[in-house]
């Protein structure tokens, strides 16, 4: 029996699922309601450069690699940080002492308003960082006939790189798109990068837009 010997192989668009993480008010805006505890001063010192990123750099292209993916045919789902309870007893322990409770239907547990889901897209709520571990999502994706697993989000180096290792484990070829996703610093985010590059190839949203010929005109 044959197999492949490289995870460096372009993406099947009929098999593929562009998977967007945590990109949510809760966590992905300035008025989120993780950081609402925060002084401006500390606002600025631990997410400033956040921020930056996804205002200036990160949204933007998450708004292109969804179009694009959209335009080619290729699944768009969602997964947020969302309770199924109101006072959040399904949480996982970690959340729990996280502090991280986003009720059912809650503003914070929404897609924000620059990728908002189109009717028919899924969004699947998690009540742990790692999606593969509380919901139900390798079982939808292989309903979906899904083979191969673009992932943009964030953070990076926590509920991204989660996602990742465990797509790779239950036999999923991952694209992580690397101009799609932040963590709270550069450092961070580029050392996440080097620890997960075994577990899935990483393309630019430029890259991964010209490969499936999603590019939208201009």
């Amino acid at each position: 029996m044959t197999h492949l010997t490289t995870r460096d192989v372009p993406v099947e668009i009929p098999h593929t699922t562009l998977l967007f993480i945590d990109v949510q008010n809760f966590c992905a805006i300035r008025e989120g309601g993780e950081f609402r505890d925060l002084s401006p001063a500390e606002f600025d010192e631990k997410l400033g450069y956040f921020f930056d990123e996804m205002e200036n750099r990160v949204v933007p292209n998450m708004q292109r690699l969804q179009a694009g993916c959209r335009k080619a045919g290729i699944e768009v789902m969602y997964t947020l940080i969302r309770n199924l309870t109101q006072d959040g007893r399904d949480r996982s322990l970690d959340y729990k002492i996280t502090g991280f409770n986003v009720p059912p239907d809650s503003w914070d547990g929404q897609v924000i308003e620059a990728i908002q889901p189109l009717d028919d897209e899924m969004v699947i709520p998690k009540t742990s960082s790692n999606v593969f571990v509380s919901t139900n999502i390798d079982y939808i994706l292989r309903n979906l006939q899904t083979k191969y697993l673009v992932v943009a989000g964030i953070v990076t180096d926590q509920c991204v790189e989660g996602a990742v290792r465990d797509a790779c484990d239950l036999g999923y070829l991952v694209t992580l798109v690397t101009d799609a996703c932040a963590t709270y610093s550069q450092e961070r985010h580029d050392n996440s990068l080097r620890a997960i590059k075994g577990y899935c190839r990483q393309r630019t949203v430029d890259a991964l837009l010209a490969e499936i010929g999603g590019g939208l005109e201009s």
